[in-house]
Order: C-alpha cells, then sequence, then structure tokens
C-alpha cells in the first residue's frame, strides 16, 4: 500500500508543490518531539504551542494561495463574461465555441484546484491523527475547538472552500447561457429562475463530484453504503482499480448479496415465535432471548475465522457457511419432534457459526471496481434491510400445523424449515455459478482502508514488492541526513489479534465504537423482546408480532432516502450523530411503562423511534469511524469492520442475556428492566459524544 507522503508528492501540481501541506516536515517535527519528551527536553504545553503555531503557518500558506487562484480563475471569468456579453449583441456560432472552451478551461483549471484543496484536507486530518495517537492527549480537540469557531478561521477555509461555489455558479451561468444561445438563437432562461433547468457538461460534471466529495456532502446511494463500512479511496491509485476490474464477477456478487439477505431473514425469521417455541419446550418464555441470543454469540467467533478464511478465498467458506446453516436449520426444526432444548439452541449455535457477512463485505472491498463499490455497499445494506423485513414477514405466513411423515409442521419449526431448504437452493446455485477472483499470491492482504472520507476503500498490497517500496522510500534523504520513510505507518504487517487491535484505538474512535455499541444493543432489545412485551400487554397473535417486526424492517430504506438526501447535506456528521443518540435516548425514555396504563401507541410510536434513531445513528457513526481508524487497522485479518462488527455482535449478546435474566425474575417488570441499561448506555455514549465533539471535526 502506498503511503499518503508518497501519493502527495506523486499527485500533486508540480508549479504549485511549494503550496502543499508540507506533511514531511510534520512527521518530522512529531517524531522529534517525541524524542524529546523522552528525555525530558520538552513538555506538552510547549509541544502544544510549538505544533500549533507550526499547523497555523501550514494552513495560513494553503488558504493564501487557495484565495490567489480563486483571484485568477474570478479574473479570467470576467474577461470571458465581457466577451459573452459582446457575444449576446452579435451571436456567431465559432464564438460561442470558443467561448465555450474557455469556460471548460477554467472548469478544468478549478478541478485542479479542488484537488489541491483535498489533499491538504487529508493531510491535516491525518497529521491531527498522528499527534493524537502519538502523544495520547487529544491534540485535535483542542486546535479545533480554537480555530474552527474562530470568526477568521483559516482551517474553515480548508476543510468548508470558502468561495469555490460562487466560481462554480459563474460557470455554470455561462455554459447554460452559451448552451441557450447555440440552441435557441436567443431564447434566454436562466438558471436562477428556473432552478429545474440544468445544464449537462461533463466539466460541470466532474467539478460537481469534487466538490460533493470534498464537502462531504451526500445521497442516498452514498449514506446507505456506509451502513456497510465500505468506503472509496481518498487518493485513488488507477492501477489498483485496474486489478480489482479484472476479478470482478457480477453473478458472484449476486450470490454474496444474496447471502447477506439470507442470512438476515434467518436470523429474523424466528422472533415473533422464539417464545412460543420454547413454551413448548417446557422452557420459560423468557428463554427466547437464548435462542435469539446464541446466534450473535456464535457469531462472536464466526466473523474472525470467515475474515482470515477470505484472505485466501470466497468461494470455500461460502460454501462451508451454507452447510453450517444447512445443519443448524435442521436442527432448529427437529427440536420439536426431539421435545429437547439443547437440540434448539445447537441449530441456533449452528446457525451462528454459518455467518458469512464478513466474506460478503470482503468480496465488495477486493473484487467490485470503485466505480461500482459503492452501489455494491448500498446492495449490501438493501439486501440486509430487507432480509431484516422479510424474515419476520415470512414467519407470519407460516401460521399452519401439520404433519410430514414423523415431521412434525407449525409455526414453531417452518422457519427452520423454510431456511433449510433455501441454504440447500442457495448452495446449489453457488456451486455452479459463483466464480472464484483470482488471489495473486498467499501473500497478498487486503486493505480495508479505514481512514478515509466520505466514501471505503481497498487496495491489495504484496509482499514481495513492499520491499521494493520500502528500498525506494529509503534511498530519499532528508536535508538533516535522515531517512524517510512517508509510509512506515502504512507500511507495518497487520495486526495479529484483536488485543493489539484495540491498543491502536484512540480515544475518540473508543467512543464511536461504544456509540456502535450502544444503538445495537438498543435495537436488539426492541426487536428481540417484543414478542413477550407485545403478549404480556396487548395479547398479541405471533401474526401480529411479525407485521410489527416487518414495518420497522421496511423503515429503513425510506429513512435513509430523507436523511441520505436532505439531512447530511445540511448538517456537519457530527451534528447528526449528536442529534440521533438523542432521539435514540428518547424513544427508550418514551419506551418505559410508569403509573399509567401501557398504550399500543405509546409502545409501537417509542419503538419506531429508537429503531429509526439507532438506524440513522449507524450510517453516520461508521462513515466518523472510517475516518478516524489507524491505517493498521484498514488491513488483514483485524480490520476496523471486523471490530465494529464484533462490538455490534457483543451489544446483541448482552442485550438478549439481559431479557433473559430480567424475564426469569419478572415477566411483569422485564419491559422497565431491559430498557435501563439500555437508556444508561445511551446517556453515556451521549456524555461521551460531547466529550469527543471536537475531534469529531
Amino acid at each position: 500500500m502506498v503511503g499518503f507522503g508518497k501519493k502527495l508528492r506523486e499527485l500533486q501540481i508540480q508549479e504549485w508543490k511549494g503550496y502543499y501541506i508540507n506533511y514531511k516536515l510534520m512527521k518530522k517535527k512529531v517524531k522529534r518531539y517525541i524524542e524529546q519528551m523522552e528525555v525530558g527536553a520538552q513538555n506538552r504545553h510547549n509541544v502544544l504551542r510549538d505544533f500549533s503555531m507550526l499547523l497555523d503557518n501550514q494552513i495560513e500558506k494553503i488558504v493564501l494561495f487557495l484565495l490567489e487562484q480563486q483571484g485568477v480563475l474570478a479574473h479570467r471569468l470576467a474577461d470571458i463574461g465581457q466577451e459573452l456579453h459582446t457575444l449576446f449583441q452579435q451571436p456567431n456560432s465559432l464564438n460561442i465555441s470558443e467561448l465555450q472552451e474557455a469556460y471548460r478551461d477554467v472548469g478544468g483549471d478549478l478541478l485542479r484546484l479542488l484537488n489541491f484543496v483535498e489533499m491538504n484536507a487529508i493531510g491535516l486530518r491525518k497529521i491531527l491523527k498522528k499527534i493524537d495517537k502519538r502523544f495520547g492527549y487529544k491534540f485535535t480537540d483542542y486546535y479545533v475547538k480554537t480555530r474552527a469557531n474562530h470568526p477568521y478561521s483559516q482551517l474553515r477555509q480548508v476543510f468548508r472552500h470558502v468561495g469555490i461555489g460562487a466560481v462554480v455558479g459563474v460557470l455554470s451561468h455561462g455554459l447554460a447561457d452559451l448552451q441557450d444561445l447555440q440552441q435557441c438563437q436567443g431564447s434566454y432562461i436562466s438558471i436562477y429562475d428556473q432552478p429545474s433547468y440544468t445544464h449537462q457538461d461533463p466539466v460541470l460534471d466532474s467539478i460537481k463530484v469534487a466538490v460533493d466529495r470534498l464537502s462531504n456532502s451526500t445521497n442516498f446511494l452514498q449514506f446507505l453504503g456506509r451502513h456497510a463500512f465500505i468506503m472509496q479511496e481518498e487518493l485513488p491509485s488507477p492501477s489498483e482499480d485496474h486489478t480489482v476490474d479484472e476479478r470482478y464477477h457480477f453473478m458472484s456478487l449476486l450470490l454474496n448479496l444474496a447471502s447477506t439477505f439470507l442470512y438476515m431473514v434467518n436470523t429474523y425469521i424466528i422472533v415473533p415465535t422464539a417464545d412460543s417455541y420454547t413454551l413448548s419446550l417446557g422452557a420459560a418464555a423468557s428463554v427466547c432471548g437464548v435462542v435469539i441470543g446464541t446466534m450473535a454469540v456464535a457469531q462472536v467467533f464466526s466473523s474472525v475465522y470467515f475474515s482470515a478464511w477470505s484472505n485466501r478465498s470466497y468461494l470455500r467458506p461460502l460454501v462451508f457457511s451454507s452447510i453450517v446453516l444447512l445443519v443448524g436449520n435442521t436442527l432448529y426444526a427437529l427440536a420439536f419432534d426431539m421435545n429437547s432444548i439443547v437440540v434448539l439452541l445447537m441449530g441456533r449455535l449452528f446457525c451462528g457459526l454459518g455467518s458469512a457477512r464478513a466474506v460478503n463485505r470482503r468480496y465488495i472491498s477486493d473484487c467490485v471496481p470503485l466505480k461500482l463499490r459503492m452501489q455494491a455497499s448500498a446492495g449490501f445494506v438493501s439486501a440486509s434491510a430487507l432480509g431484516m423485513a422479510c424474515g419476520p414477514a415470512l414467519a407470519c405466513l407460516l401460521q399452519t400445523n401439520f404433519r410430514i411423515y414423523r415431521f412434525t409442521m407449525n409455526q414453531d419449526t417452518l422457519p427452520g424449515w423454510v431456511m433449510a431448504l433455501a441454504w440447500l437452493v442457495y448452495l446449489l446455485w453457488l456451486w455452479i455459478c459463483f466464480k472464484e477472483p483470482a488471489h495473486e499470491d498467499q501473500g497478498n492482504l487486503v486493505l480495508y482502508q479505514a481512514d478515509t472520507g466520505p466514501a471505503v476503500h481497498v487496495a491489495v498490497e504484496n509482499e514481495h514488492t513492499q520491499p521494493l517500496l520500502m528500498n525506494s522510500e529509503a534511498k530519499e534523504q532528508d536535508e538533516d541526513g535522515e531517512e524517510e520513510n512517508d509510509n512506515a505507518e502504512e507500511t507495518k504487517k497487520p495486526v495479529t489479534s484483536i488485543v493489539v487491535a484495540y491498543k491502536l484505538l484512540t480515544p475518540s474512535v473508543k467512543v464511536q465504537l461504544f456509540v456502535y455499541f450502544m444503538l445495537k444493543y438498543a435495537m436488539e432489545i426492541v426487536l428481540a423482546e417484543s414478542s413477550l412485551i407485545t403478549e404480556y400487554y396487548f395479547i398479541w397473535s405471533t401474526s401480529n408480532v411479525s407485521i410489527f417486526l416487518a414495518c420497522l424492517g421496511l423503515t429503513v430504506l425510506p429513512v435513509n432516502i430523507v436523511v441520505g438526501n436532505f439531512i447530511s447535506n445540511m448538517f456537519e456528521e457530527r451534528q447528526v450523530l449528536l442529534t440521533s443518540e438523542i432521539m435514540v435516548c428518547i424513544g427508550l425514555l418514551l419506551s418505559f411503562h410508569i403509573m399509567i396504563p401501557y398504550s399500543v401507541t405509546q409502545y409501537v410510536g417509542s419503538a419506531l423511534i429508537t429503531f429509526v434513531s439507532a438506524e440513522v445513528l449507524e450510517g453516520v457513526n461508521l462513515s466518523l469511524l472510517s475516518k478516524m481508524m489507524s491505517s493498521r487497522l484498514s488491513r488483514g485479518t483485524f480490520n476496523g469492520a471486523l471490530l465494529s462488527t464484533e462490538a455490534g455482535t457483543l451489544a446483541r449478546v448482552i442485550a438478549d442475556g439481559t431479557i433473559t435474566i430480567s424475564g426469569y425474575f419478572s415477566e411483569s417488570k422485564l419491559l422497565n428492566a431491559t430498557l435501563l441499561p439500555a437508556l444508561l448506555i445511551c446517556i453515556s455514549s451521549i456524555i461521551a459524544t460531547c466529550y469527543s465533539y471536537n475531534s469529531l471535526y
């Protein structure tokens, strides 16, 4: 994997070389500060002051050059505008074409300027993250708090690119006027009077993409894709994407999405009937928490070995997963006729051991080209959401009771039989149609780029070529004769255990993982105990519970459309994050049963607020995690996606255990007993988010 320092040198515009952030100098300063602090030659106060001054000077250099270039572009646009005014008096097709090319030339230079700003913004974010990690205190929090909110903030000029929008507006207006003049011969249509009137031009389209990426603006597809924790590269390499293009196979991608869908159906199809199943086997209804949670317990371990296995193959782990899930669902269905709660739990345990979601994510990251990766990521999340809705809906359709030979077919066993059949069909489809991508060699490590901007990417690092890159780097000497190693951090070997991975987490990343834990805990409480709560308070049938859960699942896509297309473009991610946490807290508070009779309206309304808010929170949370994680956690088995998956799975395990324990002591107090820890965790996450708020800038 090529380090950021090397990419900065390769991709920077040479005539602007002196105006980019001096990433090499900043890294040297960080290293020198650490050495001085170790021998007592520096204290933290001086480091804070000196490095702040250095950063201020770097940002000032960038901003002044940015303003200068904006002035040059504005002057060129003013000259072209005068020619356009003259052209309106005497239209000439040749002059129209010349002015269109002149506008496009300005657009091309604006694209270069946007690239300049983006590379500097990435460099600033990386160096702030590096100093937080090395010094062990929140320098970013201090720096952002004192600089970003100042009325004369230069930092805001870099991250908010003030003034560029005006240049884009003049370009759009001018090209639209020329097109109107060329096609309509004077029938003037203003883009301001008629906002729906848009001029399509490749330069404007490229500028829009660059501005959206730089401003972290989003749309439904991008926002949905964030839930998959699969994003695109900050500075993509064409050679890397060419390699991925050769490995792409549409049917194989479709099979991975089908696996994701079926697994989510498998997870939630038993939720409406889990309590009645445990009762029929002689156990308490609250044991349904253990039945549901057993799958999550197994998934804690399966995520790790599937993540490691996908380093070498995609087909074999998917085949293994399908077989294990086939066996697990068969055991789940047979438990009724065997009258054994142990067999029931074993069946769910096998289902959890067959969780191949790590392989599905990995395939999208490794084998789908960059231009399609966001769509594939959104497909992954959509398949998950659809499976979450279809599982309970399918359970609603299985309300019957008959026998085939010695096997009972009823609402409790049919989910197992149906899913066993589904996995058998899937296994045959997989074996016939899946195309195993070529792995370059066993030394290849898949890299999940975790500290990216708004969108997740993957690159491939070859063990045999890496020493050549390192030797090439080592040949470059800095002014003091020290060896430069711009990608020292990036070229370290991937972490070998989850304990080592945890040690690499900064305080801000830990807070975001805790937020992810909280939202998964809250969602699991709402979903897993729904059959118990609704039966106790409202005497709902299995069909009613199934419809309720299916409706919750169906809210995922509409909510993400609203958030992705509107809310995320209006507010910063950290603002959406904090607001969503507060809404989850409000939803939990409204769910408590205190004094007044508990009504269907109160339960459904509060569950909807909690679930929807948690869904919004998940997308923003994973997006922020992707920006802040260390590059060492961007690749290998113990990557950032695995850590977030483990945090969420652990939350589900604890939530299901809480339901079982609370229901064992008193079913009448089950609701409040399970909501109280969820509320405390939620309040803790809000406090932690406020504490790290400025580091999320």
